[in-house]
């Protein structure tokens, strides 16, 4: 039996290991992690080719300049944790100086953590505003099963976490639209909130915005102040469906003539969509299955795919 050479182990020690499924985010990021192991397999390749380890060594597989880069994971410490809800957290971020991320609107980040020795990899959208100097913020619920939350609940402040991006994004462009229709389950809050922010933040903005946030119950809704001053605003209005509750008379008396129970089904979501002030151009974010259900909804209400955008 053939038995390897001290060289070939050591090559064989050196080549870059080929993601799992579970390390893939599923957004459809550019880079994908698939695509950086391709560029590194390749560059291993070329490398053992010629026999020289010295042409591994460009391989930046994290950097700790803290710039956030979309091909290899930066280095971030955690300034913050909140508490917001029994299961979800908002998690500050520091950034040197009083640089910012300068996300477009809507753009997602990678996380990368390591559970029981397996890499896992999920997408996030930073909720504060793209412009923020100095930190960024992030919203995550965690899952009992969850090996991401499992990572997530380990965390406190101090702690350095790795991150990717910018991906994705809704191309928005002030006025664009008559009127946003957002529709967001849980987290799904989190695309919604900078493009709310940047409409509400520019006088010259006049795009009217109706947002729909479905939570189990009224307890469960995320960053209640920050939702109640948006709502203030003249071009925007907020409803909430809470599909737990059963009836309105316990919630404060501000809160009951703009929230439904139970769920977001097709009858509530025409009555909510004929109340706009303009046809309006739907955003989208939850789970698989609610962003199937609000597209069959949303159609059968006459918005069409192409009037549609999903997270």
């Amino acid at each position: 039996l053939q038995t390897m050479s001290g060289n070939e182990q050591d090559w064989l020690a050196l080549k870059p290991q080929e993601p799992s499924p579970s390390q893939c985010c599923g957004s459809g990021c550019k880079p994908c992690i698939y695509d950086v192991y391709e560029k590194e397999l390749a560059q291993w390749e070329r490398a053992k080719a010629k026999q020289d380890k010295s042409l591994l060594m460009e391989k930046k597989e994290q950097s700790s300049n803290s710039e956030l880069n979309p091909d290899t994971f930066t280095a971030f410490n955690i300034s913050s944790v909140e508490q917001l809800t029994e299961d979800t957290y908002q998690y500050r971020f520091e950034l040197p100086g009083n640089s910012s991320l300068r996300l477009r609107l809507g753009q997602h980040i990678v996380l990368r953590g390591v559970v029981d020795g397996l890499e896992v990899q999920r997408a996030y959208t930073p909720i504060s505003p793209g412009n923020a100097e100095g930190y960024f913020e992030v919203l995550m619920k965690c899952y009992k099963a969850g090996l991401m939350s499992q990572y997530i609940k380990t965390w406190k402040k101090g702690d350095v976490v790795f991150w990717r991006g910018p991906f994705g994004g809704f191309p928005y462009r002030p006025n664009q639209h008559g009127e946003l229709l957002m529709l967001a389950a849980g987290t799904g809050l989190a695309p919604m909130l900078p493009i709310l922010q940047s409409i509400t933040g520019d006088e010259e903005d006049e795009t009217f915005v109706t947002l729909v946030g479905c939570f189990p119950t009224f307890d469960s809704i995320y960053l209640k102040h920050l939702l109640q001053d948006l709502a203030r605003y003249w071009n925007v209005r907020i409803f909430y469906v809470l599909s737990q509750e059963t009836s309105l008379e316990k919630l404060p008396w501000s809160y009951q003539e703009n929230t439904y129970t139970g769920h977001l089904d097709e009858g509530l979501l025409k009555t909510i969509t004929n109340s706009c002030r303009r046809k309006p151009f739907a955003l989208i974010c939850g789970s698989p299955a609610f962003n199937e259900d609000m597209k069959r909804y949303l159609k059968a209400s006459g918005i069409e795919e192409n009037s549609c955008f999903v997270f």
